[in-house]
């Protein structure tokens, strides 16, 4: 069984807890380990015993987020399928920034609050992983099977278009200064009809959209293992 170092630690909940109010605080760059200790009101070297470096610490509290944000999403399909209809999953990724702020650093690159950190291998297999380009490139096949998606296009096109479309709005919707002269009252609604303009009209049934939601469950939930598993040990 996987098990995260905070559930078998309460010294290590505590890193990750004073961890992230300092880098949300001041950045990645202004952090140091024995600062984070200092917080978390252990040793430095028990820091260490959990994790080998800081860059190991911050990245697995980075994953972390990730791991949340996909338990909310899953959870969230779960008890409403409908959700998983491209007009409405689009966005409600793209708020996820809002709630969880180093998805949204990392989403958007923002080299304040992540420093070096940005491209780090495993900041990057993050992205690779459960990023808005991931997400778009994993579900779009499932989409276009069951009836939720235009098939009249290359998949591959498709793709990179729905990728440069999510970025987009992300991107605006985390960064306001973008798009400083544009301004509209009720964002979710342009980025549910841009989705919808770009996938064409909706064809599933009920059944379809149920069978839809369950196979991108499962593919979301294999993505969340291999993350979990780069973070975890085994016991």
């Amino acid at each position: 069984m996987l098990v995260l170092a905070e559930q078998d630690s309460g010294k290590a909940a505590r890193i990750l807890a004073a961890a992230k109010e300092l880098v949300l605080k001041r950045g990645v760059k202004g952090v140091t380990v024995a600062e984070i200790a200092e917080r978390a009101h252990v040793a430095k070297g028990t820091v260490y015993l959990h994790w080998a470096t800081k860059e190991d610490l911050l990245v697995g509290l980075f994953a972390r987020d990730f791991l949340t944000a996909v338990d909310d999403m899953y959870n969230a399909l779960t008890a409403d399928p409908d959700l998983g209809r491209p007009h409405r999953l689009c966005p409600s990724l793209v708020g996820m920034g809002r709630d969880y702020p180093f998805v949204r650093a990392i989403q958007v690159g923002d080299a304040d609050l992540l420093g070096v950190l940005t491209q780090h291998p495993r900041t990057t297999e993050l992205v690779d992983r459960l990023g808005l380009a991931a997400l778009m490139y994993l579900v779009l096949p499932v989409w276009r099977e069951y009836g939720l998606a235009r098939t009249d296009w290359a998949l591959d096109d498709q793709a990179y278009a729905m990728q440069s479309l999510m970025t987009g709005f992300s991107a605006a919707a985390n960064h306001t200064h973008i798009l400083p002269t544009v301004t509209v009252a009720a964002p979710d609604q342009v980025i549910a009809a841009a989705v919808t303009a770009l996938l064409g009209p909706e064809q599933a049934s009920p059944a379809d959209l149920r069978a839809a939601v369950d196979e991108g469950l499962r593919l979301l939930r294999e993505q969340r293992d291999l993350v979990l598993a780069s973070i975890a040990k085994e016991e």
